[in-house]
């Protein structure tokens, strides 16, 4: 498929089947004597992928392949899940660009059509179709979201700490059992004290070992915000520096 240099632009990309590859491997056969036994099942599974995002591409954008650009991927939060794309853009800088912003880097925003997450692995893939399609740097890759998107940025991160540069949760959590997965991955987060939706104690513990760890990784805190900490956050183009500061080679070792 061939991308066009439009600056907002829906593409058919993830979402998730999952089917069995026939014929992938021999079956295994079981014991039938009565009683209990062990026994194994084995079968290559596929994934294929089917859905959209938002696509952003700065001014004048080089198709080339002569200037790599930073790439900001933004997952939404579980209210704008569904089949409509247009709602990707009620926040965030999907908003920002729909509002007249321009950004120096391509910003993807994938959407999933149900309120139960992002799927790592199918995220994996929508980020090896980037990096093949368009001229990306891939030592300046940047994963943020909120809410729901917050969480997955955690989850996505913790599972692929070697693709991004840095990271940027909004109103997220995740389990501090995986925290030093993120060692080598700098982490700003933010939250509000008051969100009753993702507590932000779970955030707080998050961080911290992710520092324990040897990591770097810091939250701001909004004293009187509750859930809505996305606004104030995406308005600061103090995250976007930061952001565009961090290279995957600094912050991963590689």
């Amino acid at each position: 498929m061939r991308l066009s240099d439009e600056r907002s632009l829906a593409m058919i990309f993830a979402g998730a089947l999952l089917a069995a590859c026939a014929g992938c491997s021999e079956r295994t056969a079981w014991g039938t004597d009565p009683g209990q036994h062990a026994a194994r099942f084995e079968k290559t599974l596929r994934i294929n992928a089917d859905s959209r995002f938002q696509l952003y591409l700065p001014d004048n954008f080089d198709a080339s392949g002569h200037t790599r650009y930073p790439l900001m991927i933004f997952l939404h939060g579980s209210g704008e899940s569904g089949t409509d794309l247009d709602r990707v853009k009620v926040h965030g800088p999907p908003r920002l660009v729909a509002e007249g912003k321009r950004f120096p880097f391509i910003l993807v925003s994938p959407q999933v059509p149900t309120p139960t997450g992002f799927e790592p692995r199918l995220l994996d893939a929508l980020l090896d179709e980037l990096l093949a399609q368009l001229p990306v740097d891939p030592d300046r890759v940047y994963l943020t979201g909120l809410s729901m998107g917050g969480i997955g940025t955690y989850a996505w991160a913790s599972a692929r700490p070697d693709r991004f540069a840095a990271i940027a949760p909004v109103c997220g959590e995740w389990l501090s059992v995986d925290a030093c997965d993120l060692k080598r991955v700098p982490v700003w987060a933010f939250h509000g004290e008051k969100d009753e939706v993702v507590p932000i104690g779970a955030d707080k513990l998050l961080v911290d070992k992710i520092n324990a760890c040897g990591g770097n990784a810091r939250l701001t805190v909004y004293p009187d915000a509750g859930h809505d900490a996305w606004t104030e956050t995406y308005a600061n183009p103090a995250l976007y520096e930061w952001l565009l500061s961090q290279r995957r080679s600094r912050a991963t070792g590689h």
